[in-house]
């Protein structure tokens, strides 16, 4: 959770070590976060964008958040009515995948504070006790909410496509060869992430 000492100051330094991300980091611009990002509403989005392209995971977000009037909380999904959640485009499981999400927020901190000295490895153990949050989905809320400078999750199909594009001419790599080829990017994996999602994007 913490910048080796040793380790230059400037994340983008660090990447521009590297000649191929160097290329990257000259042309594109890291995929954004929000450091304001509702921490809720970021995991339930997370949810929804599972196994779904981004033009239909954005469609049926925003019918979602019609259906919770904007406030998307755990009381209001709890509350919202399951044949309108599945109106919005939810599939059955997914419904019940925000519902148990709610319920978890409404017994355990899963805020930044409450997750602030957890390590990466225990924040994934604690959120994948939860029905329908898997590593993928942990790997986003680290990176997205909690902003952990180091994580490389290659879950993300996007993350490898575009490992693969810029390393390896598109051929397939192993994940044990992604890693390899992640190592001069620590301790900033996740804005090396960033990027590679802005380049695999663009």
């Amino acid at each position: 959770m913490t910048v080796d000492s040793a380790a230059d100051t400037d994340p983008e330094s660090v990447l521009r070590a590297d000649p191929v991300m160097a290329l990257v980091v000259e042309r594109r611009d890291p995929h954004q976060i929000d450091p304001n990002v509702d921490e809720f509403e970021r995991l339930c989005v997370s949810i929804v964008n599972q196994q779904l392209s981004t033009a239909s995971a954005t469609a049926v977000r925003e019918r979602m958040f019609e259906v919770l009037e904007g406030t998307v909380t755990p009381d209001t999904v709890l509350a919202a009515d399951r044949d309108d959640l599945l109106g919005a485009g939810l599939s059955r499981s997914k419904v019940d995948y925000v519902r148990n999400v709610a319920r978890a927020f409404q017994k355990r901190d899963l805020t930044r504070r409450g997750l602030t000295d957890r390590t990466n490895d225990e924040v994934i153990a604690e959120l994948t006790q939860i029905t329908g949050v898997g590593e993928w989905t942990a790997n986003m809320y680290l990176v997205f909410v909690l902003q952990r400078p180091d994580v490389l999750p290659l879950g993300d199909l996007a993350v490898r496509r575009g490992i693969e594009r810029l390393y390896n001419n598109g051929e397939e790599l192993t994940r044990a060869e992604m890693r390899e080829i992640a190592e001069p990017w620590r301790p900033y994996r996740s804005l090396a992430t960033r990027y590679i999602w802005a380049e695999y994007e663009a």
